[in-house]
């Protein structure tokens, strides 16, 4: 049985994708973007017990400290040292490094982390940075020809080329101990090639824009092995933008436990509408319940992107904050209908929450 890996080391390689009749060269992409990608160490000292052998026993001595050093890749995304990265990255550093394309090493400090997403900010002191703009990953489209850079196994600077393999995917790999926030995953999948430490990396469309924050690898022994997965931008850009704001993300809720739709559930609930997400339970005074939605009702679109799946759902919602206004599309009973939400967060208001 295959074993999800989070990449702590970068990778890439130089290849031409065809894509649709047209050969994409990517060299100007990668000399454009690759400035902006960091290679990132941290250092962290954990508690290990110390046995010494005295006679032939073995004897508890305690505990000792010792040093355990990790690296992984960010994306430089403001010119003045903002950096995004993967939480499992700089989760629990004592010392963040990091190094830049042209060999600078500076020391970075935490702005924020999100459990929920495997998020990162950290930020280092410079200016005039190279960094990496933001495209619409909502525009992505499978088969669209992209580049991985990072810095796998510490070989800084690695290009890999690949292809978008599939959207929306979600793999239940986001490990978020003891956090409030429930794991939001809806990743892009992708053929370039990824290994460990490519984790925090940069995946890039032929226009040198941002698509995605690469995130982890499907392998059975940590290397790749055709396929890897990265956080889309839209929403690595509201998280890294409310880090940075306020230590925290402003997530918003519609309030509605959902289950997907397929002919056999549609069958069973006597419908001809075999796609959407149906609303199988509702918090009484949540955004979808104060805007009339119901249980049973089947969402069909939210913000005027269609949904089929509870990935599809939270990557949308994921680009709002609580107070945003939306539209939301449903079935009911066979008719569609449309409701205006005021979206809110987990405490049901639309108060900016704070650590």
């Amino acid at each position: 049985m295959k074993k999800f890996f989070f990449a702590l080391f970068a990778v890439l390689c130089m290849t031409q994708v065809s894509c649709a009749q047209k050969q994409t060269d990517f060299t100007e992409v990668a000399s454009q973007t690759i400035d902006g990608v960091v290679h990132i160490k941290t250092e962290m000292t954990k508690l290990t017990p110390l046995y010494q052998s005295f006679f032939g026993m073995i004897i508890n001595q305690g505990l000792q400290r010792q040093t355990y050093s990790a690296y992984g890749s960010g994306v430089i995304i403001t010119s003045d040292g903002y950096i995004l990265t993967n939480n499992h990255v700089v989760q629990d550093a004592e010392r963040i490094t990091v190094t830049l394309n042209d060999r600078r090493e500076l020391p970075a400090r935490l702005v924020g982390h999100d459990p929920a997403t495997d998020l990162a900010v950290i930020k280092v002191e410079a200016e005039g940075l190279t960094f990496i703009k933001f495209a619409n990953s909502d525009n992505v489209r499978i088969g669209e020809p992209v580049l991985a850079i990072g810095n796998p196994f510490n070989l800084t600077s690695t290009v890999t080329a690949g292809i978008i393999s599939a959207k929306a995917r979600n793999m239940n790999i986001i490990e978020n101990p003891g956090g409030l926030e429930s794991p939001i995953e809806s990743f892009l999948q992708t053929d370039a090639a990824v290994n460990s430490g490519n984790s925090g990396g940069a995946l890039v469309n032929a226009d040198a824009k941002l698509i995605g924050i690469i995130t982890a690898i499907a392998s059975g022994n940590g290397n790749y092995i055709g396929y890897s997965f990265a956080i889309p931008s839209n929403l690595a850009l509201k998280v890294s933008g409310d880090l940075r704001r306020y230590g925290y993300v402003q997530r918003a809720y519609l309030g509605v436990n959902v289950l997907e739709m397929t002919p056999r559930l549609a069958t069973e609930l006597g419908t001809t509408q075999a796609k959407g997400l149906y609303i199988a339970k509702m918090a009484s005074s949540g955004a979808a319940a104060n805007a009339g939605i119901e249980i049973g009702d089947i969402i069909t679109d939210v913000a005027g992107y269609e949904v089929n799946t509870y990935a599809e759902m939270m990557e949308e919602l994921g680009r709002f904050s609580p107070g945003d206004v939306i539209k939301v599309k449903f079935v009911r009973l066979g008719t569609q209908m449309t409701a205006t939400v005021t979206l809110l967060n987990s405490k049901g208001t639309t108060s900016i929450i704070r650590k």
